[in-house]
């Protein structure tokens, strides 16, 4: 299942980038694509979910159930002790007028894990499209361990005459890189965003809400 990640992490023969660039499209990008497929093979392979009841309903019919709704939580049973009052923080018998908080977004954590992978992905595609292989054109066959030693000096001196010849006259490649840099940076502030939107406003707040939890 794994076997096609490698394409993503494997070690490049002529590099076009920084460390910083590669950990988005290469580690970033791997991890996320790897955790959207074992959270899929769970969904849609195994048992997503497990719904506990005392009635007669049998299991499979209630976990489909419980998988296809939106499952919620009663907010004021947030602060209620655990083991004593609830099983669990928000996990409590719903009263009508109680406030209820939904939790839609768990049938769709395998997608939105594979969007963002994508996301990752696109300032290293446009890079690449920018760049047009322009390095290993012009390196000439530098990195071969097969080429003899005039073709090797040969092909340094005409490497040389290149960039001296066109010196400051690559100012819109650097702008296409600095500006795909700009769009990891984007991609990241916009992540956070997405993150938080996609769990109903919770990831922003949940380091603080962890303290709290801890009374730390």
């Amino acid at each position: 299942i794994f076997g096609g990640l490698k394409s993503l992490v494997k070690i490049d023969a002529i590099v076009t980038d920084n460390h910083a660039f590669r950990l988005h499209y290469k580690v970033t990008c791997a991890l996320l694509i790897a955790f959207s497929i074992l959270v899929t093979s769970r969904q849609y392979i195994g048992d997503p979910i497990d719904c506990i009841t005392k009635d007669s309903v049998p299991t499979r019919v209630l976990d489909t159930f419980c998988w296809i709704h939106s499952t919620f939580s009663v907010k004021d049973a947030w602060n209620k002790k655990v083991g004593v009052q609830v099983p669990y923080p928000g996990v409590d018998k719903y009263t009508p007028g109680e406030q209820r908080v939904y939790h839609a977004y768990y049938q769709w954590v395998c997608f939105v894990l594979f969007l963002q992978a994508v996301l990752f992905y696109v300032p290293r595609y446009l890079w690449v499209a920018c760049e047009g292989n322009k390095i290993r054109t012009i390196v000439l066959d530098l990195d071969s361990p097969i080429l003899n030693d005039d073709k090797r000096k040969r092909n340094r001196q005409l490497l040389v005459d290149y960039f001296m010849n066109n010196l400051g006259q690559h100012k819109t490649y650097t702008c296409y890189y600095f500006l795909c840099e700009l769009l990891n940076f984007v991609n990241v502030i916009g992540q956070i965003y997405l993150m938080d939107e996609f769990l109903g406003g919770e990831f922003s707040t949940y380091g603080t809400k962890v303290l709290e939890f801890t009374e730390w």
